[in-house]
């Protein structure tokens, strides 16, 4: 894997935003499926045993850039301060004057949640000033949210291009999942794609035809096929 990881960087001491998954289903406030919450937990730990002050990021829903509670992030907290058994502080934006004061104040081994991303329509136009903006809350960016990487949006590219950046440990490890099947599968390969937007997948279908034996459709997709 030629992707830096965050075991190559000195976190010592240091802020670091980390750009997580946590587009979780919420019902009644409360978080029904914890499993992309639970995957972040290993590069988490490992940040806080080097006594860094961790700043999440993450986007929920389409909320189409404006802030709208039913997308609020403020549930996650919740649930993921019972995971690391310590307190998870939420700062109710992710840039401005509120998420500088919640940054600033944040010590070693400490945890702050920032507001949905994409309350703000910056986010998905991968604004520049913007992405400097969420970088000047760390000093060390880590990319660990898999599912977003693919985006390109001021979170998953424009942070990188102001702070030093990493992978965490949960994009390393689908990084490397992914290289061997694609470069060395082992046969029969069979292939199972979801999800319900075909027009996201298509590049993925041609991509893996010439290599798998057999690939089963799911999902809204098979509507379409």
């Amino acid at each position: 894997m030629n992707k830096r990881s965050v075991r190559s960087i000195d976190c010592q001491g240091k802020k670091v935003l980390v750009r997580v998954d946590f587009n979780v289903p919420i019902q009644d406030g409360r978080v029904t499926d914890e499993t992309r919450i639970i995957e972040s937990l290993p590069t988490l730990r490992y940040l806080l045993d080097q006594k860094a002050s961790v700043l999440l990021c993450a986007h929920l829903g389409r909320p189409k850039g404006t802030a709208n509670l039913k997308y609020s992030l403020e549930p996650i907290a919740q649930c993921l301060q019972k995971h690391l058994n310590q307190t998870v502080f939420f700062a109710k934006d992710c840039v401005g004057a509120e998420a500088k004061e919640a940054a600033a104040k944040l010590q070693g081994s400490q945890v702050l949640l920032l507001e949905n991303l994409r309350f703000h329509p910056e986010e998905e136009k991968n604004d520049s000033s913007f992405a400097q903006e969420l970088a000047s809350l760390a000093q060390i960016f880590v990319q660990d949210a898999f599912g977003a990487v693919h985006r390109g949006h001021a979170s998953t590219v424009g942070v990188s291009k102001h702070i030093p950046s990493a992978s965490g440990f949960l994009l390393e490890k689908e990084i490397q999942a992914l290289s061997k099947i694609l470069r060395q599968p082992e046969t029969p390969f069979l292939t199972i794609l979801g999800g319900a937007k075909v027009s996201d997948k298509i590049d993925v279908i041609q991509n893996l035809l010439p290599k798998s034996d057999h690939i089963l459709i799911g999902g809204g997709m098979s509507y379409t096929f």
